[in-house]
């Protein structure tokens, strides 16, 4: 039998309560009881109808989604819903199930739920397929932080690590393999053009043929070019069409 969650969405805009229950509306396990707009009104909420689940902005007026987590006595499953990223890694503190950054992507707020019916505390949003429009909350340059897969531009092979290229011309070193990025990353959208380099061929700009059967492939944004040897040619070509 499939698991229903009972869910109160808390925010303060009610543009994002409308737009968040519009789509929580097509999933068959989440029955909307309620809304509220602030603390005060979500603890109400809470005590009169017992939702399972907690779609919670952070950033209101007054007190905080925090403060909600505190001051409610039952133990529903939180998913925080925001504009800001700044929060993340509180949010995790406080065992939240998820993060979402607003506007909610229906695709990704689908892996939540399916996240959360499955009730698995192994399953680590971190290791599924990615999407385009993704985003992933991961350690870049010793800092966490949350990155958009489609501003991505490169990812470079770094010993046992990999350095990210971003279309605002940002570097960071994160902890990820190359083998976990070819792995994890939309195939549709991004390819391996080397054993050091992973590219978005999105932002291909141009290819040009260089020596021994090999290519320099020129990106958006970035002025030096990428070799592509000669083993992952066929494939590219193949990818793109």
């Amino acid at each position: 039998m499939t698991k229903q969650f009972r869910a109160l969405v808390v925010d303060d805009e009610e543009l994002a309560r409308k737009d968040l229950k519009a789509i929580l509306s097509r999933f068959n396990n989440v029955e909307i009881i309620g809304e509220a707009d602030c603390v005060e009104s979500a603890i109400e909420a809470t005590e009169k109808l017992k939702p399972n689940l907690i779609f919670l902005d952070i950033q209101m007026p007054g007190e905080s989604g925090f403060d909600l987590i505190e001051k409610i006595g039952t133990q529903p499953h939180i998913v925080f819903v925001t504009a800001f990223d700044k929060y993340a890694i509180r949010a995790f503190e406080v065992n939240a199930k998820d993060y979402l950054l607003k506007p909610v992507n229906p695709e990704r707020l689908a892996y939540t739920l399916n996240k959360l019916e499955c009730d698995s505390p192994n399953l680590d949003l971190e290791y599924r397929q990615l999407e385009y429009e993704d985003v992933i909350f991961l350690m870049l340059n010793n800092k966490f932080r949350f990155l958009k897969i489609k501003t991505i531009q490169a990812i470079l092979a770094a010993s046992d690590y990999t350095e990210i290229h971003t279309i605002d011309g940002h570097r960071g070193i994160t902890q990820k393999t190359m083998k976990e990025w070819e792995q994890r990353l939309p195939e549709n959208y991004f390819s391996r053009i080397h054993r050091s380099t992973i590219i978005n061929t999105e932002l291909i700009e141009n290819i040009e043929e260089w020596f021994n059967y090999s290519y320099r492939i020129y990106l958006k944004g970035i002025q030096r070019p990428f070799v592509m040897s000669r083993r992952y040619a066929a494939k590219l070509k193949n990818q793109l069409g």
